[in-house]
């Protein structure tokens, strides 16, 4: 029997939407009655036909028993992954909107994610909610991850009737955030997700199970399309191989700049949510967009947990539905009088209580930018040192490159202090070879020496801040670059000199968390990706060991000739290798 809210609801399945040489799909979920209304809408690959609870159950089954209070009200029935719920948002008086970009579910066409095709795709389909007879003319965009991604490239071709939108844990630098951490090609994320969760609901894959609510294929592979049944070399020939590509494309050339956002082309109002344990995808284009973006109206968000978490929280939907309710129906409240930066503060060992303290700015005004000295490490194995000053006396630390890595760590510290804010390292270091890359992960330690760590977007330990750099990749941006956020060019290889030093400036992503006294802050330098001896698992069937599937793994990007050499890092004296840490004084 369907609830008094679905029956309040007009539900149209597959509508099709016209865009330049195609016609992408679409389901429209929309109150009953003649009222106009503002719309709510995402669009990408994941499949409008592709059920939450059955498509994603493992997700599904954790945070339903986890939060099983969520969504009050609706019976969760209309679902899909990393979208609003219609059950929710439709009594609220919008209409709400999923489209399968081109190439994907149910919409025909090549299969190119995040491209500009896709996001002038995007453009045709908010124009034409925003002239519906039952629209009001204001759309907003309000999604997580991919949904958020696809925000930002939208939003900067200015689609007219765009009026608002929330971008939740999205990325925006395709070369930066996405496809190559410093330089380096994360490639293990790609190589399961694109098979797992996009090729899986290619358009025509008959391997696409059935959309329940249709009651045909999720990729249109039935009699409902011409498209029905492609084989594996149609498929193929249908869509970019994406690995082969950033392959192909090792410096920031035109395919990612065409993939990335212009910020001053960004101006509709927008809350950015950003996670502080995203690290590896989800929070850096976050950060930049607030302090980059042109927008007169913007708001940062920052909460911790899974990132399809908190989006579904009373919190995280409260926050939406206000600043929503502002800009889509002119319902302001107290909404325009909301401080443009709201965090949740962590604590360590604590996941249940985070307070929420309201700021001004991004970094945070009372920031204390702090240096930490790195010291040499006393006999082979020990731990190097974390000083508040520099060293007159140089030395050096040496590591295998695919060995076990440095560790440096601080005294106890004498105070409680919090570190909020964008992070940097200035590392100065040789290889044997022609090139290394640097791998640094910020962690603190108890005084009994557990590590604080916390549930992130998809590794249930997450460090405190990840950062990476191929050394070859180390020229900068002088006018991109800040003291406490290099911004490196990525356009020239500068290879290096068999035993030279170099001095290598390193974007470590920003952090948040208050550490008691007697802990310790320590900063741990790898030739590869931070990996605990022990894997957790919170219902993933893969082994996750501390930096998720973010990592960097590829043979053609990383030959071990070149990448396994020995690593030197250099400290005191003219070397003055360091930590810039945002410290937070007590008294803000």
């Amino acid at each position: 029997m369907a609830s008094s809210v679905t029956e309040s609801m007009v539900i149209e399945r597959d509508v099709s939407i016209p865009s330049d040489d195609v016609c992408l799909r679409a389901d429209v979920f929309r109150p009953r009655g003649s009222k106009r209304v503002p719309v709510i809408m995402t669009m990408g690959p994941y499949g409008k036909g592709i059920e939450y609870k059955s498509g994603y159950a493992a997700q599904w089954d954790w945070l339903t028993k986890t939060h099983p209070e969520i969504l009050p009200g609706s019976t969760r029935s209309f679902m899909t992954w990393e979208t609003v719920d219609p059950e929710t948002w439709v009594p609220w008086g919008y209409a709400v909107i999923r489209v399968d970009s081109r190439g994907s579910g149910r919409s025909p066409g090549y299969l190119d994610i995040l491209s500009p095709r896709e996001a002038r795709d995007y453009y045709n389909a908010i124009e034409w909610a925003g002239t519906q007879h039952w629209s009001n003319g204001k759309v907003g965009l309000n999604g997580i991850s991919y949904y958020a991604v696809t925000q930002w490239q939208v939003a900067a071709l200015q689609p007219p009737h765009l009026a608002a939108m929330i971008p939740w844990e999205g990325a925006a630098d395709f070369y930066r955030d996405f496809a190559r951490h410093g330089g380096i090609f994360s490639n293990v994320f790609l190589e399961h997700w694109l098979p797992l969760q996009v090729l899986s609901v290619q358009h025509g894959n008959p391997a696409t199970p059935k959309d329940p609510w249709l009651n045909a294929s999720a990729s249109g592979a039935d009699s409902s399309t011409p498209s029905a049944g492609l084989s594996p070399e149609q498929l193929a020939r249908n869509r970019r191989d994406l690995v082969a590509t950033i392959l192909q494309h090792p410096t920031d050339d035109e395919f990612y700049r065409e993939r990335s956002v212009d910020w001053a082309k960004v101006t509709v109002p927008f809350l950015s949510a950003a996670n502080l344990a995203g690290h590896g995808l989800h929070p850096r284009g976050n950060f930049e967009a607030f302090m980059g973006a042109a927008s007169k109206h913007k708001w940062l968000e920052c909460h911790p947990g899974r990132h399809e978490e908190w989006f579904y929280l009373e919190e995280g939907i409260d926050i939406q539905k206000r600043f929503l309710d502002c800009f889509l129906k002119g319902e302001s409240g107290s909404w325009m009088d909301e401080p443009p930066v709201r965090l949740r503060l962590r604590r360590p060992f604590d996941e249940k209580r985070f307070d929420v303290r309201k700021e001004s700015s991004w970094p945070l005004p009372s920031t204390k930018w702090t240096d930490l000295f790195l010291l040499a490490a006393e006999g082979d194995g020990g731990h190097g040192v974390l000083q508040w000053e520099p060293t007159a006396a140089a030395s050096s630390c040496a590591f295998d490159a695919l060995g076990k890595p440095l560790r440096f760590l601080s005294p106890p510290l004498t105070t409680e202090t919090e570190i909020t804010g964008p992070i940097a390292a200035k590392i100065f270091a040789s290889s044997t070879t022609t090139d290394m890359d640097l791998f640094l992960t910020l962690q603190a330690f108890s005084p009994d020496g557990r590590e604080v760590d916390f549930s992130g977007t998809v590794d249930p330990r997450t460090p405190l801040a990840q950062g990476w750099l191929r050394a070859s990749h180390r020229a900068l941006d002088p006018e991109r670059s800040l003291p406490y956020r290099p911004y490196h060019s990525h356009r020239d290889f500068q290879p290096l000199q068999p035993g030279e030093v170099y001095e290598l400036d390193i974007e470590v992503w920003p952090t948040s968390i208050i550490l008691p006294a007697g802990f310790r802050i320590a900063l741990e330098i790898s030739g590869q990706d931070f990996k605990r001896d022990v894997p957790s698992r919170r219902g993933d069937p893969r082994p996750l060991f501390g930096s998720g599937p973010f990592l960097h793994t590829h043979p053609e990007d990383r030959p071990e000739s070149v990448y396994g050499g020995r690593t030197t890092v250099y400290v005191g004296g003219l070397y003055a290798s360091r930590l810039v840490l945002p410290f937070i004084p007590a008294d803000v």
